[in-house]
């Protein structure tokens, strides 16, 4: 079951995941709602990205679809924004190509 307690601005993919991603574009200054909590942004957001829907401990996981997409570099609380400045891949090495393989020539 998805999460019936996240702003209509947001959207959990998976039952699974611990972030939601935003459906539209959120202005600096308006407010959001994940769970009994509600946090003003500090800067505007597009859609697409990522508000932590609890808090996130170092080293845990980012799971979107019901998948790890990443982890956490830092402690990341509920509401607040996912994304480069908090989170790495865990995967982007397996994705580049080097020279000389089959698909990087």
């Amino acid at each position: 079951m998805l999460s019936t307690l996240i702003d209509r601005r947001l959207i959990q993919l998976h039952s699974d995941d611990n972030i939601a991603c935003l459906t539209r574009t959120v202005e600096k200054g308006e407010t959001l709602t994940v769970g009994v909590k509600k946090f003003t942004l500090e800067i505007t957001l597009g859609l697409g990205h990522k508000i932590a829907l609890r808090n996130i401990s170092t080293g845990e996981n980012i799971i979107k679809f019901g998948a790890p997409i990443g982890s956490a570099i830092t402690k990341i609380s509920s509401g607040e924004h996912v994304h480069l400045h908090n989170m790495k891949s865990d995967y982007l090495s397996t994705y580049t190509l080097e020279k000389g393989s089959k698909y990087g020539r």
